[in-house]
């Protein structure tokens, strides 16, 4: 099935984004190696030079490591992946406190709101339908 792109963004910033929440979720694993341009194109059914701008991007920050004679591979950095996940989490986190604060959300009012759905998904883990 086709990858579904909105028209906001470039398409190779989206590809980008989802190989890199590929890494960040282990779906593409330290030391992986990754599908190739040809492969990645037609999962996403999208142009392989798109491809290739989007994994060009992925190799500049460090993300993957090129291996001319067999591949693209997930590095094996920690450090670049612990980056990448704590560069994502700040950005999801300052886009939750935008959209709070346009629902007009105090800080406080947030805070109560994650405390609960904490408590709701530590409940949902522990087996607890809520009943």
């Amino acid at each position: 099935m086709a990858w579904i792109f909105s028209s906001d963004r470039p398409i190779y910033l989206q590809l980008t984004d989802r190989v890199i929440s590929g890494i960040l979720t282990g779906e593409y694993p330290m030391g992986s190696k990754l599908p190739s341009v040809r492969e990645f194109a037609e999962i996403a059914s999208v142009n392989p030079n798109t491809v290739q701008r989007a994994l060009a991007e992925l190799e500049a920050v460090g993300l993957i490591d090129n291996q001319r004679t067999t591949g693209k591979f997930v590095t094996e950095e920690e450090e670049r992946i612990t980056m990448a996940r704590e560069k994502r989490g700040s950005a999801l986190a300052r886009d939750f406190l935008k959209n709070m604060t346009d629902l007009g959300y105090d800080s406080d009012q947030v805070s109560q709101l994650l405390r609960e759905a904490q408590e709701e998904k530590e409940e949902d883990e522990d087996g607890y339908a809520g009943y």
